[in-house]
């Protein structure tokens, strides 16, 4: 039985899990320092993307564990869409958008949070199609066994 979940996939998850919290203490000391400044719709996206990136990134690194460590494919593929799709973009955003008086420390930790992201997309994907062709191997031979299995013998 070949091993099929990714040391460096797991080791950018560990340390993302040290990092986030980091992370989310400077941007929202920033962000309390910053919001006097702050144009009404700024305020609530920023408030919005706050919420919405504390609870995207316990799940996404939760099914990153799961998916990557038990060599489930459900829950790997679910890690890769959630950085992918909402994580990803949102981060970008925080990052580029200067209408959000973006201060130095602020653009430093977005910077080795999009290369966690940029990492993690690569390596799921290569992960987990390896994984799939491994399970679809897998699923061949035993079709194949089974098959075998319900032949008629030659003399029958």
């Amino acid at each position: 039985c070949e091993i099929l979940s990714s040391l460096p996939l797991q080791m950018s998850l560990y340390f993302n899990v040290y990092f986030f919290p980091f992370w989310w203490l400077i941007t929202v000391a920033i962000l309390y320092l910053k919001y006097p400044v702050l144009s009404d719709y700024y305020k609530f996206i920023l408030v919005t993307i706050m919420i919405l990136v504390s609870l995207t990134e316990l799940i996404r690194l939760y099914l990153g564990y799961v998916g990557n460590l038990l060599e489930k494919v459900p829950e790997l593929a679910g890690f890769w869409l959630l950085t992918l799709l909402p994580q990803l973009p949102i981060i970008l955003f925080l990052l580029f958008n200067e209408g959000l008086k973006i201060h130095s420390l602020e653009r430093a930790v977005h910077i080795i949070f999009v290369a966690f992201l940029s990492f993690q997309v690569v390596a799921a994907f290569f992960t987990l199609r390896r994984m799939v062709n491994t399970l679809a191997s897998r699923f061949r031979l035993t079709e194949f066994h089974r098959l075998e299995e319900q032949r008629p013998g030659p003399g029958a």
